[in-house]
C-alpha cells in the first residue's frame, strides 16, 4: 500500500463521519431550534414590539404605520439592517474557523446561546419591557435578532437542505400538500416523501409550542422568561457536544 492510500482512507473515514453527525442533527436540531425561535419571537414582540426571528413581520409593520402616519418603532427599522450585518458575521466566523458542515454546529450554537444569555442577563437588569420604544428595549431587540441571524445562518452553513425554523409558512405549506397528496387515490401531484411531512409538522408544533410556553411565561415571570430559550439553547449545545464525542 502506498503511502498515499491511508490518507485517503482516514480522509474518507472522516468525511463519512461528518456526514453521519450532519444526519443525526438533522433530526432533532431544527424542531429544538424552531422552539427556540417561537419563544424568542413571541418574548419580543409582546415585550419589545418587535418581530425578534421574522424579519418579513417587521417589514410588513413598517409598511403599515407608514401608511397609516403611525408611529414606527426604531427597532422594527434598525432590525433589518443588524439582521444582515449578523448572517454577513456568522459567515465571517465560520470562514475564519476553518470548519465545514458538522464542526461548524457546535461553535454556532454556543454563540447563540451566549447572545440569548446575554439578552436574558441584560433584560433582568435593565428592565426594557418597560418602554419598549425606549433605548433599552431597541438594544435587547437587536441582541435577539442578532441571535436569531445565527440560527438562520448556523442551518444553512452546516446542513445542505435546511428547513425554516422560525418562518412557519413553508412549513405550513409542505404540511398541508403532503397530507392532501398522500390522502389522495389519484396519482400524487408530488413526490411521496413522509419524511418531509413529519419534518414539518414537528418544526409546525415546535415553533407554536416555544409561542405558547413564552407567552405563558412572560406573564408570570416577566423579562425572567427569556430563562427559558436561554435554558434551550443549552441544551442545543449539549446535544451537540455528545455528539461530537
Amino acid at each position: 500500500m502506498s503511502a498515499i492510500e491511508p490518507t485517503v482512507i482516514h480522509a474518507g473515514a472522516g468525511a463519512s463521519y461528518e456526514a453521519a453527525m450532519v444526519s443525526r442533527s438533522e433530526r432533532w436540531l431544527p424542531t429544538l431550534l424552531s422552539v427556540i425561535a417561537g419563544m424568542v419571537d413571541v418574548i419580543g414582540f409582546l415585550s419589545l414590539g418587535i418581530f425578534t426571528a421574522h424579519v418579513t413581520g417587521n417589514i410588513v409593520v413598517i409598511g403599515a404605520l407608514v401608511v397609516r402616519h403611525s408611529r414606527v418603532n426604531p427597532a422594527q427599522i434598525l432590525a433589518i439592517p443588524v439582521f444582515v450585518f449578523a448572517v454577513a458575521a456568522t459567515w465571517l466566523i465560520a470562514k475564519v474557523s476553518g470548519r465545514r458542515a458538522a464542526g461548524l454546529m457546535r461553535p454556532l450554537l454556543v454563540i447563540q446561546f451566549l447572545l440569548i444569555t446575554c439578552l436574558l442577563i441584560f433584560s433582568v437588569i435593565t428592565k426594557p419591557s418597560i418602554d419598549p420604544h425606549g433605548l433599552m428595549a431597541a438594544i435587547a431587540a437587536m441582541i435577539a435578532v442578532t441571535a436569531m441571524a445565527c440560527q438562520f445562518a448556523l442551518l444553512r452553513l452546516t446542513m445542505s437542505a435546511a428547513p425554516s425554523t422560525a418562518v412557519m409558512t413553508g412549513n405550513l405549506t409542505n404540511a398541508v400538500l403532503g397530507f392532501v397528496d398522500s390522502w389522495s387515490r389519484t396519482q400524487p401531484l408530488m413526490k411521496t416523501d413522509s419524511r418531509r411531512l413529519s419534518d414539518a409538522l414537528h418544526l409546525l408544533i415546535g415553533f407554536f409550542a416555544g409561542c405558547v410556553v413564552a407567552a405563558v411565561a412572560l406573564m408570570y415571570l416577566g423579562d425572567w422568561a427569556w430563562s427559558f430559550p436561554v435554558a434551550l439553547a443549552g441544551v442545543a449545545v449539549a446535544l451537540a457536544r455528545r455528539g461530537d464525542a
